[in-house]
């Protein structure tokens, strides 16, 4: 038996009080305990400390994922946010970076909903900062006053392409997703193949083309709940088993 295949999840930085914190939300390390079945670590948002090849060298695969903060715009050529917007500059500088070399090495890589926006900000698309204000689209964010089962369930449909991995997994052309997110594709990047949209016509997942390795993101959040979706399960197990095959090459 190999050891469980490691996957590294970068930490957000926040502040409480005067200390920084640097953190990473549990639904997530569940999700990839308890339905990808691997073994994630958690890596300091410290661009100046962090030897991204050395994390790499370390790493079967690389997760990505959700956060109250939005990207800071100057990396797309974005306006500048409204006041109060929460940033994370520290995660920025360590995640842009570090989704570009994970695909150059074929690292496995998973991105969900902030993960989803940084892959497609690093490989030279934009964002719109606030959907819901885009004539069009539709109001993809939650509700805040629902509960929290209301607030992750099933929001609305996505179109699967045929030709996509996702159809694949699934096994069908549709979904059911939640929608917790306020930005959102502008412009998609060059080399991505659209895997999921929106009823609206927002793009909702995408994969990386011409990449040695896995490589998928989608903006909702399939962490939520992870053993109790279909949906969920499939995309995690898929990258459990890049990641697994990662591992078996390294350890040769």
């Amino acid at each position: 038996m190999y050891p469980k295949a490691i996957v590294g999840v970068p930490s957000d930085r926040r502040e409480y009080g005067p200390h920084p914190f640097h953190m990473v939300g549990e639904k997530y390390l569940r999700a990839l305990f308890e339905t990808a079945d691997v073994l994630p670590l958690m890596t300091p948002a410290l661009a100046d400390k962090v030897d991204i090849d050395e994390l790499l060298a370390r790493f079967d695969g690389i997760f990505l994922t959700g956060s109250y903060s939005n990207i800071e715009p100057h990396h797309y050529g974005g306006e500048p946010s409204e006041e109060g917007t929460l940033h994370d500059p520290h995660r920025d500088a360590v995640t842009l970076p570090l989704t570009k070399r994970a695909l150059e090495e074929g690292v496995p890589l998973l991105a969900v909903c902030r993960g989803f926006q940084e892959l497609n900000v690093a490989l030279g698309g934009t964002l719109h900062q606030k959907v819901q204000e885009v004539p069009g689209y539709n109001n993809h964010l939650e509700n805040k006053d629902d509960p929290l089962d209301v607030q992750y369930g099933p929001s609305h449909s996505v179109s699967l392409p045929e030709n996509g991995l996702l159809y694949a997994l699934l096994g069908s052309d549709t979904a059911m997703v939640n929608s917790l997110h306020e930005q959102g594709v502008a412009k998609l990047a060059d080399g991505v193949t659209v895997e999921a949209v929106a009823d609206d016509g927002l793009i909702e997942a995408f994969r990386v083309d011409d990449v040695p390795g896995f490589a998928l993101a989608v903006q909702w959040h399939p962490e939520w709940k992870a053993t109790e979706n279909e949906f969920s399960k499939v995309i995690f197990r898929a990258f459990g088993d890049a990641c697994r095959e990662r591992a078996k090459r390294r350890q040769v």
